[in-house]
């Protein structure tokens, strides 16, 4: 299902989504934005660009819960000095405890980590170019304990881990200062026990 961002007001919070941060610093503030460069004009935003450097906002979507999925996002690194970071998350249990594959535009990489009682740790990484201004895809599908990142449709991480096992949410995810445009958000349930509703076209 694609969630439809077209249909949000630009400046207010998007609709479906509940607000979460792992780490430090002040409050998020997630917003719709219009972006002309985005298909249908408007893009999902973390704006309050903190610079506390340990601080992960999170954008949680609230009608759906599943343990094996794939999730995909169009995004765009528009601005920021401490990183210019875009992720999702999957198995969601709450802002201290998910899986998170991430792209850097600063320091051109895409890393998968688990969150666990608040703590980052890294699973796996690769080193490649995500420059900024420009469109990118990002990928990642968790089956049982494996895990998939997909970067601009090229497949560059294989894993596995089973530090959370339970089924959760899924959502959207920026680090300190990133201003990232979010566009395109797909979730795949791959089992028919997931639950969803019909916010989606």
């Amino acid at each position: 299902m694609r969630l439809d961002i077209t249909s949000m007001a630009p400046g207010g919070k998007p609709s479906g989504f509940t607000e979460g941060l792992t780490g430090q610093g002040n409050p998020v503030r997630w917003q719709v934005l219009e972006d002309a460069s985005a298909p249908g004009g408007k893009v999902i935003a973390e704006t309050s660009q903190d610079t506390a450097d340990y601080r992960f906002p999170l954008c949680i979507y609230d009608a759906f819960t599943g343990r094996d999925v794939e999730t995909s996002v169009r995004f765009r690194a528009v601005d920021g000095t401490v990183d210019q970071a875009a992720g999702l998350i999957v198995r969601v249990q709450d802002a201290q405890n998910y899986y998170v594959a991430r792209a850097n535009a600063l320091e051109n990489n895409v890393r998968l980590y688990k969150v666990i009682d608040g703590i980052r740790r890294q699973l796996a990484g690769l080193n490649l170019e995500v420059p900024s201004g420009s469109w990118h895809s990002l990928s990642l599908r968790i089956d049982g304990d494996a895990l998939e990142v997909t970067f601009d449709e090229r497949q560059i991480i294989q894993t596995h881990d089973t530090a959370i096992s339970g089924a959760g949410k899924v959502g959207l995810w920026t680090k300190a200062d990133s201003l990232t445009h979010f566009s395109v958000f797909d979730i795949r349930p791959l089992r028919a026990d997931a639950a969803s509703d019909n916010n989606s076209k």
